[in-house]
This record gives C-alpha cells, structure tokens and sequence, in this order.
C-alpha cells in the first residue's frame, strides 16, 4: 500500500510523456514527474521516493527530502500567509506546508520560524502542519532506564534551559548548567535520560555516559598533543574556562581523562602536560 506523507519503495511500471508510474506490490500506481528522473530509468527499475498530494489533492512522488514526514516534529519557516493559513518550507520545491489558522498556537508571521507537527487531515485527506505539540505527544507514562540514548529535538529555550522532544513522543528538558555548546531550536540531537520525573516529564542532557565521555576525552587530549609538540600548557589546576576554550568540556571531566593517561603512563603531570 503507498503510504501518503512517507517514503516509499516503488518499482517503474511504465514510462510516459511527462514521466514514469510507479507501483506497489499491491498494483497501486502513483506519478514520478519527468523533472526528477536521470534519463535512463527503465520498467522494472525501483527506487525510494517520497508521496505527497498535489494541489488537487491526487498522490504524486518526488526524489526531494522533505524537512519531516508525517508524524515527525521540525523547525519550519513561514513563507506565506493569506485567509486559509501559514505556508511553511517543507523542502520541497513544488509543495509549501499548510498550517491552517485552527492548528496555529499564537498567530504565525511571514519571515518567522515555528516547532510543528506533520499530519493528514482527518476531514480533508491532506498533508497539513500543527503548532499545537501537546496533543500529538504521547500521553502515557514514559518507560525509560537511566542514560538510555534518546533522540531529540530541540524546541524552545526557557529559564531553565531548553524544552526538547524527546524520541517523537514526550516533553523533555536539557538544564543549563549542563550545557558546554551551542544549541539551536530546531535542532536535533543525541541525548541521554537522567531522569523520569513525577509529572512524566524526562529530565535529559547531552553528555555521554560518564566513562564514556572521559574516554573520548582523554583521546582526544593525546591528540591535541602529538600535534603540538608533544606538550600543553593545560594541568588539572588549569582555570575551567580555558579548560573549556582548548577542549569544550568541564574541568571535572579534564581531570579524570589527565588522570586517565597518567595511570596508563602516557602523560607526565605538573604546571605543563607532557606526552611520555
């Protein structure tokens, strides 16, 4: 069956004028328009493409990737409004996103960018977007163990820190103060669970498992050392900002990886770090 909003599996079925028709193995054909094909397609041939409806509402396929598929969340900017709604960039060339007034949390404005969720229209059959997030999340009590790797998509920056998604289905948070880079709303993110909280809400950060990261770390310190000189003025009584400067981590962590490959023998120890 050919999924509306997905990617698809298809085979070439036959060739025409303005394109090729591509069927499931159910029978169901769909339209490949000329503009996205190589040339040299035959019969038989299959490939990956994504369905969407076009302005009178009929599937057709397209090469192009859009920013999300049905059921995903994204960051998405408006390029048009009139009296049926916003129309976002959905990526692709042919076909903006409809978010329409009903589904808009506060009014959407040209020019600016907006959390949506991407959906089929129960009424109408289309392809559409929602800022309202809360009712596409999933309700349930979350069911995850400690530092278990989640997805997540980075939504709104608050006084706390920053409210994310978290694998496509709950709220979740980042704190501040466990921020070492940059983040971006409308980013996606690896992250990992810290906590479920009382009210279901998912306490996340983006720092590895702790051995983890120190391991990572401390390679990347022999490195940063067999490329200059074999020595850095960097020690573990070195001030956290420049700490964080050479090697965008926390001293805490500084400390355990120069610990690390001083127990392995690898590095010598004192106002300057020195490879052995």
């Amino acid at each position: 069956m050919i999924k509306i909003g997905q990617y698809n599996e298809l085979t070439i079925k036959r060739t025409v004028d303005f394109g090729v028709y591509l069927t499931d193995d159910e029978g169901n054909e769909v339209l490949l328009p000329k503009r996205y094909l190589a040339g040299d397609e035959r019969p038989g041939d299959w490939g990956r493409v994504f369905i969407y409806n076009d302005s009178e509402n009929r599937p057709v396929a397209t090469t192009e990737r859009p920013v999300a598929v049905v059921g995903e969340f994204a960051l998405m900017r408006v390029l048009d409004v009139n009296k049926v709604g916003a129309f976002l960039d959905w990526g692709l060339d042919n076909k903006d996103l409809l978010c329409p007034f009903g589904e808009q949390r506060v009014k959407m404005q040209k020019g600016r960018s907006y959390i949506v969720h991407v959906h089929i229209d129960k009424a109408t059959g289309r392809i559409v977007a929602s800022a309202k997030l809360d009712k596409f999340l999933d309700k349930d009590r979350p069911r995850y163990y400690h530092r278990q790797k989640v997805d997540l998509l980075v939504t709104q920056r608050t006084e706390l820190g920053y409210r994310v998604i978290v694998d496509n289905r709950y709220w979740g948070m980042i704190y501040s103060n466990e921020i070492y880079d940059d983040v971006n709303i409308g980013e996606r993110r690896e992250g990992f669970v810290k906590q479920v909280r009382d009210d279901d809400k998912i306490d996340v950060t983006l720092e590895k498992i702790e051995k983890l990261r120190v391991d990572d770390l401390a390679a990347v310190i022999l490195d940063h050392l067999k490329h200059h000189g074999g020595e850095m003025p960097l020690s573990d009584k070195s001030d956290p900002k420049d700490i964080m400067r050479a090697f965008n981590c926390s001293k805490k962590d500084f400390k355990k990886a120069l610990g690390q490959l001083y127990k392995l023998k690898k590095v010598t120890l004192g106002p300057v770090t020195k490879l052995v």
